[in-house]
């Protein structure tokens, strides 16, 4: 994109490329690209070589110990890192309960919590949807009762994505029954090492562990771990969910999946490809437009986060798009492979298939995981009302 061609821009991302060309471990980009389920190893690993450079939080400010890049930065560093098959990094800690705790919290709170963030000697993990209150999350009703200078908590939180090696989880959880749903709900750190917690794993429909289902019982949680005032939790939430939204948009990483389907698809024209390949051709087409749209936007909105404006239904739009055009992407991949597409690390490709003899493994297994991407961070559904609610009223 023209705005990303600025002499300045082009040096950085020429800076960003050598990086990863020097540190990114082969056998990790490797994992990356094949699998939907990282170990909390892989993860750190990757985290950590960020760390040492100073790039592990890459949205923040350089007084909380990030790069103070750019809204440009930020999309190139993204792209590039999508482009090499760098993990993931994991946003928990980085994208969501960081800037709440930065943004909201107190100096004894950013001073406990925001260095070990960076560092990822603290893993995160979210704690907001329950049994019957995922979608309708103000519906919540894990309970917090004052008791001196502690809450104490009863209740479960599920689809709790890498509780099963987080140090510590963000909840929200009830703290007055008599008010308004939004109304009455506090925002806690919670360590998970804390008696009375216990962690049920769920496993996907992709086969896969990432998901998980926490208990509490009569779990002593300090008020000094509450953020902000209490019952105002809905308000810190929402602020998180903003920027959830945007990085479930992920448009970077859709581009470097669509260049891979291209790459496969002009490989492998055998059999059915060569009979159906005007019909591929198109759906290629109209996914490569979704994708420079939604790039596009994603950018802007960046830009205007940089520039302090408020964020209005960019988010929602953004997650919106962006889950149904990685959907799309990724059936389109297990078309154009075929069989092909349930090849795991240990199968052997035919000959001539060089352009993805390591990324067709597990294509089935990311396509199943990610059926969810229309329900996690606020399904489609609830998209489309907030959409309709600030275009009509």
């Amino acid at each position: 994109m023209n705005l990303l061609s600025k002499p300045e821009l082009l040096e950085f991302r020429a800076e960003v490329r050598g990086f990863l060309s020097e540190n990114l471990p082969a056998e990790l980009s490797d994992r990356a690209s094949c699998h939907a389920h990282l170990s909390r190893e892989d993860i750190v690993a990757w985290h950590k070589i960020l760390y040492r450079r100073g790039w592990s939080a890459p949205s923040w400010p350089k007084e909380f110990g990030g790069p103070g890049w750019s809204g440009a930065q930020r999309y190139i560093f993204e792209e590039e890192c999508a482009a090499a098959d760098a993990p993931v990094l994991s946003p928990f800690g980085i994208t969501m309960v960081g800037p709440v705790i930065y943004t909201f919290g107190t100096p004894a709170q950013k001073q406990a919590f925001l260095p070990k963030i960076v560092s990822m000697d603290h893993v995160w993990c979210q704690g907001f949807s329950e049994p019957g209150s995922g979608s309708d999350l103000a519906s919540l009703s894990t309970r917090a009762v004052s008791d001196g200078d502690d809450y104490v908590v009863n209740g479960t939180k599920i689809w709790t994505s890498e509780a099963h090696y987080s140090d510590w989880i963000f909840c929200l959880v009830r703290t007055d029954q008599g008010a308004k749903p939004q109304s009455g709900i506090t925002f806690l750190l919670i360590d998970l090492r804390t008696p009375g917690i216990s962690v049920r794993p769920i496993i996907s429909i992709d086969g896969g562990h990432s998901l998980n289902q926490v208990f509490f019982e009569d779990v002593r949680v300090p008020k000094g771990n509450r953020i902000g005032e209490e019952n105002r939790g809905w308000t810190y939430a929402k602020f998180l969910l903003s920027y959830e939204r945007i990085l479930t948009a992920d448009a970077a990483r859709s581009k470097r999946r669509l260049a891979r389907l291209k790459e496969i698809a002009s490989s492998f024209a055998t059999g059915w490809l060569l009979t159906e390949a005007p019909c591929v051709a198109k759906r290629i087409a109209a996914l490569e437009i979704e994708v420079m749209a939604l790039e596009s936007l994603t950018i802007d909105t960046l830009l205007k986060d940089e520039r302090g404006e408020a964020l209005a239904v960019e988010p929602s739009i953004l997650k919106l798009r962006g889950s149904e055009v990685l959907q799309r992407i990724l059936e389109l991949t297990c078309d154009v492979l075929g069989p092909d597409a349930l090849a795991y690390e240990h199968r052997v490709l035919p000959k001539g298939n060089a352009a993805f003899p390591t990324y067709a493994a597990g294509r089935v297994e990311e396509y199943l995981y990610r059926r969810a991407a229309t329900i996690y961070g606020g399904s489609s559904e609830v998209q489309h009302n907030i959409i309709a609610k600030a275009i009509f009223g």
